[in-house]
């Protein structure tokens, strides 16, 4: 979102929240974070540790006798190192009307689509905040028109997304970047109305039986830019951002038959290139009371495919996903992710951990740790391949 739009947004936030009919509640909550890197940097201006901190407030307000919500949630990260991780959004700022059997939602959302845990293929209405972390599950806010009409056979919703959010990339200070820096100042898009084309997205789901099932279409620019190569203001090589204009038809399937959970994401994508398919697939099957406790033990499995082969963006095209979850279903909510991917022609793994347990009823432990081994020359994870990092967090929780 721009300068001006974000400041418009705030302002009009700040406006509702001062009259006395959006006495609403406040909550969120601010955190610290660390990251130390196990490797020196590829690059000079690279440091082997890093700090930042976030805040993320929250306001709900629901008036008495009516069904309208209205929701107020603005994000802020400081960082030391990286300029362009130091930054703010409006995750959502929005007013929602609830039926029987329809929704009206107005205003910046975010909307999660997706069942599979090694990536979310059908996940395309908000734009990726890459300086987040690079698991693509941080997301910016998208300004939306959205209507969902509640029926016997499904829900049925559509989306219209008057302005375009452009992904964050993380400076030259930065890791976990590519061995060019993205200039985002010289992104290029396929339309000529640039951000402002407006994109339009359709959505049907249902559930029955043990059965998820949600089909999707969307047309607009798209969130996944190809990264040019170009040159800045003193000619140093640089690489720009383009956004083309996309057609996607999305399939995202969950089956739960006792233990079992059977998943599925596949998308078809078409544009100015040759179109694509690439899907997800995968299970999960969960051990209950482990060792005769409270625990659950999930291991799960995935496929990973993209038929563009070498020339896909991702470097998921032909990869297996493995690992478990550890849920100790304590009264701290501890729990513990332990995953790993392997590029089957290459040989390439990326490994992940994450865990997270509350400290009292205010405070909340996380850590994170990733690692990359045998990266290719041609990987996007190439310039990242001295990355290998653990990130602790603090949160406190109001």
């Amino acid at each position: 979102m721009t300068a001006n739009a974000t400041r418009a947004g705030l302002g009009l936030a700040l406006g509702l929240l001062t009259t006395g009919a959006y006495a609403g509640v406040w909550s969120g909550f601010t955190a610290l974070a660390y990251t130390g890197y196990a490797h020196t940097p590829l690059y000079a201006e690279q440091q082997r540790g890093n700090f930042s901190a976030a805040l993320q407030p929250e306001y709900r307000h629901r008036r008495e006798n009516s069904k309208d919500e209205f929701t107020f949630i603005p994000f802020v990260r400081l960082d030391q190192q990286d300029r362009e991780r130091s930054h703010g959004d409006i995750r959502e700022l929005a007013w929602v009307k609830v039926d029987e059997t329809y929704e009206w939602r107005v205003g910046v959302r975010k909307v999660f689509w997706g069942v599979t845990e090694s990536q979310h293929l059908v996940d395309i209405i908000n734009q990726t905040d890459l300086v987040e972390n690079i698991d693509a599950e941080a997301k910016l806010g998208q300004p939306m028109v959205n209507f969902s009409a509640i029926r016997s056979w499904g829900t049925f919703d559509i989306f219209i997304l008057p302005y375009f959010r452009e992904r964050t990339f993380p400076g030259r200070d930065g890791r976990l970047r590519p061995e060019l820096v993205v200039d985002t100042d010289q992104a290029t898009y396929e339309s000529s109305r640039g951000p402002r084309h407006v994109d339009y997205a359709l959505r049907w789901s249902k559930s029955f039986s043990g059965v998820d099932i949600g089909v999707s279409r969307f047309y607009g620019t798209s969130r996944d830019p190809r990264l040019l190569l170009g040159s800045n203001g003193i000619g140093m090589p640089v690489l720009i951002p383009h956004y083309d204009l996309i057609h996607q038809t999305g399939l995202d399937v969950a089956l739960t038959t006792g233990s079992w959970l059977w998943k599925l994401e596949a998308i078809h994508r078409s544009g100015p290139s040759a179109g694509y398919t690439a899907s997800t697939t995968g299970l999960e099957y969960t051990f209950s009371n482990v060792l005769n406790s409270a625990m659950d033990l999930g291991l799960l499995a995935e496929y990973l495919y993209d038929e563009r082969g070498d020339t896909a963006t991702t470097p998921f095209q032909d990869d297996i996903f493995a690992g478990l979850r550890l849920a100790f279903n304590d009264a701290q909510s501890s729990e513990l992710l332990l995953g790993a991917i392997q590029d089957r022609r290459s040989h390439a793994r990326f490994f992940n951990v994450e865990a997270s347990r509350r400290l009292g009823s205010l405070w909340k432990l996380s850590l994170q740790a990733r690692a990359f081994a045998q990266i290719p020359v041609n990987d996007p994870f190439f310039g990242m391949r001295q990355d290998d990092y653990l990130q602790v967090e603090l949160a406190r929780y109001f």
